[in-house]
């Protein structure tokens, strides 16, 4: 073509629109227009299962013969698919007649209008052209909703909001690669990020200079900014119309407060969305090459915090225990954890910086895996899991 075509978007709501021709293709675009609002008539002596049942709806007006001229009268676009050249070139001469927009099925370069491949990522529209080749549009267009979806792309707003938000994110146990696709999404439109200590801060420099990163990091015996100022903090952003993401490690609902933070939201009238994480309690063990279950070696498993009380646990060596946040407890623990009946021969593994480089594994028993996580310098952030399962690690002397 001697000129590129101009792109557009077009508001067909309340406008009609006219199909001709009753196949797939006549289908497919049919049911785009009636989901854009259009006043949707088709002309064609036959009708697709599919759009026998938009007519059935109401959604589409039927005229049950072949086109004739006259059909386009008051209509904003057409598309022919028929199939047959002859009847389509007819539709599109007609159209340019009545000036009418005429989107051409099969014949691009006859067409005075092009349907790009589209997809919708929330506010988002995606439309691709591909030159007339439909499959190369599709491809492209799907790579690129992909890489919104995946927040591999920019999608703040810049000049308007349409309301804050607060996003309640799991950043998984310490790898930034298991931050869920949805998590990174939310980052990327993100205008304030709540961050905490143990949340995988490297994703933080992927965020553009102008967003506000605020860390409240919890240490153990010390809360520098309390769960209290945190919930309002998040309430005043999101009430100020930004979108404000809360990063934390881990699950939000697994000892991550998410639950206190969602109710603070939602009583002051603030949209929230909780998006899960993947917990350490089980990555970090996975990551250890321990499964918190095996068959024919363990069949359940609790967590808790390393400083709670031990003693309703089953005893079982098939049950296997995760205890958070419990390296400054762990002789207590231990003792605890023999005095409630399990065996001080009970395997027991020290996991620290789970699923990052700097992952280091401690292996023992309940009697000797206090000392030897004083002799190694074990420090936080780390977990302790403890049963037979721990025979399965990495680490562990002649494990299978």
């Amino acid at each position: 073509m001697d000129h590129p075509p101009l792109p557009l978007s077009l508001r067909l709501a309340g406008r009609k629109v006219v199909v001709v021709g009753g196949g797939h293709v006549a289908t497919r675009r049919a049911a785009s227009y009636v989901d854009a609002g259009a006043l949707v008539t088709v002309v064609s002596p036959e009708l697709s299962e599919s759009l026998r049942a938009s007519v059935e709806r109401g959604d589409v007006t039927w005229v049950e013969r072949t086109y004739r001229t006259g059909d386009l009268d008051g209509a904003w676009l057409v598309q022919t698919a028929t199939a047959e050249p002859g009847v389509d070139d007819r539709v599109a001469a007609d159209a340019e007649d009545a000036r009418v927009w005429c989107l051409k099925g099969g014949d691009p370069a006859g067409a005075s209008a092009w349907t790009p491949a589209v997809s919708r990522v929330d506010d988002v529209v995606v439309a691709v052209s591909g030159g007339g080749d439909a499959r190369r549009a599709a491809v492209l267009r799907d790579a690129i909703a992909t890489a919104l979806e995946a927040g591999e792309l920019p999608l703040r707003h810049r000049t308007h909001h349409p309301g804050g938000r607060v996003a309640l994110v799991g950043g998984g146990p310490g790898d930034p690669g298991l931050l869920t696709a949805r998590g990174r999404r939310l980052l990327a439109e993100a205008d304030v990020v709540v961050v905490d200590r143990l949340a995988p801060h490297t994703v933080l420099d992927e965020l553009d200079p102008d967003v506000e990163v605020i860390d409240v990091g919890k240490k153990p015996d010390h809360h520098p900014v309390p769960q209290e100022q945190i919930n309002a903090l998040l309430v005043d952003r999101a009430r100020a119309g930004k979108v404000v993401v809360r990063l934390k490690g881990g699950d939000p609902y697994v000892f991550g407060r998410g639950g206190e933070e969602r109710e603070a939201c939602e009583a002051a009238g603030v949209p929230v969305e909780v998006v899960p994480g993947v917990t350490s309690a089980i990555a970090v063990c996975a990551a250890a090459g321990i499964p918190v279950t095996h068959r024919g070696v363990a069949n359940g498993f609790s967590v808790l915090t390393g400083h709670e009380e031990l003693d309703t646990l089953p005893v079982e060596p098939s049950h296997t225990v995760v205890l958070l946040m419990g390296v400054r407890r762990l002789r207590e623990s231990a003792a605890a954890l023999v005095a409630a009946g399990r065996s001080p021969q009970t395997p027991v593994a020290v996991v620290e910086r789970g699923t990052t480089p700097q992952q280091r594994v401690t292996v023992g028993t309940l009697e000797t895996i206090a000392d030897e996580a004083v002799r190694v310098g074990c420090r936080a952030p780390a977990i302790t899991v403890l049963g037979d399962v721990v025979r399965l690690a990495h680490a562990w002397p002649d494990a299978p």
